[in-house]
């Protein structure tokens, strides 16, 4: 099972699914090109670019077909897999995704004081700001995911430590926003081909009902891209669910992958 993880987040953002599942399943969380240890693109770096990366792995590590447990990032990423090389999925897992049916809801004015990150994130200035002062990642960091979560109590400091000295670190600011550049390209270019084709691998998503920056309701439109789809919202939980109800969260995994594996 391959578990792809979001920004501002790394691979230790799936330390809680590890620890719950890992006596289950084969679990493999790598960092995605740009983020934590892995190599820096330099370049604009969207989620077909990063869906190139994680075939390649795939194939290099020879498990495929492949579950998938994504969010965030991640879960732009898994979807562009899924539609580009079928053939080494096994079965998708979303916690919450940004998809083509969100559409233009994204970008109104109400929401866009919950994602303003998105377009900060895609300037040459930003990561020369967050460097001027050692608190100004910190700060950052701490601010957006307060802001997504539901249950703030259940984020502890030493995970708003260890994403703020991920991003600290040489080339990973710069690495993490070389994805919002990249997919932005690509929502311009997609946007010029129309509605994409369904999926029709076996999809399940456990929407959260605390989300901010991803509204639950947004979820109205996945059924016409995801043709094999089982859908549930999530409660008491907002962007980081696998932080928030971290059993929960496991038990909806190896629920929908136990059920596969049944059938």
């Amino acid at each position: 099972m391959l578990l792809l993880h979001g920004w501002p987040e790394f691979w230790l953002t799936w330390h809680p699914i590890i620890e719950r599942l890992a006596d289950r399943f084969q679990l493999i969380a790598p960092d995605l090109r740009g983020f934590g240890g892995s190599e820096k693109p330099g370049a604009a770096f969207g989620p077909s670019r990063h869906a190139d990366d994680m075939a390649a792995l795939i194939e290099i590590l020879d498990i495929a077909p492949v579950g998938i447990v994504s969010h965030d990032v991640g879960a732009s990423v898994a979807q562009e897999l899924a539609r580009r090389r079928p053939g080494l999925v096994r079965a998708l897992f979303f916690f919450n995704l940004v998809y083509p049916g969100i559409g233009d809801r994204f970008t109104t004015p109400d929401h866009l004081r919950f994602v303003w990150h998105t377009y900060f994130n895609q300037s040459e200035l930003a990561p020369k700001l967050l460097r001027t002062s050692p608190e100004a990642i910190p700060m950052f960091v701490e601010h957006l995911v307060k802001l997504w979560a539901y249950r703030q109590d259940a984020i502890g400091q030493d995970l708003i430590d260890a994403f703020a000295q991920n991003l600290a670190q040489p080339g990973n600011l710069e690495g993490g926003f070389d994805y919002y550049r990249g997919a932005a390209e690509e929502r311009a270019l997609a946007d010029e081909h129309g509605k994409p084709s369904p999926i029709a691998i076996p999809t399940c998503v456990r929407w959260t009902e605390g989300d901010r920056a991803l509204p639950v309701a947004w979820a109205d439109r996945l059924p016409e891209f995801f043709t094999n789809l089982d859908f549930a919202s999530f409660p008491d939980a907002g962007h980081f669910p696998h932080h928030e109800q971290p059993d929960h969260a496991a038990a909806e995994i190896a629920g929908f992958f136990g059920r596969l594996t049944a059938s």
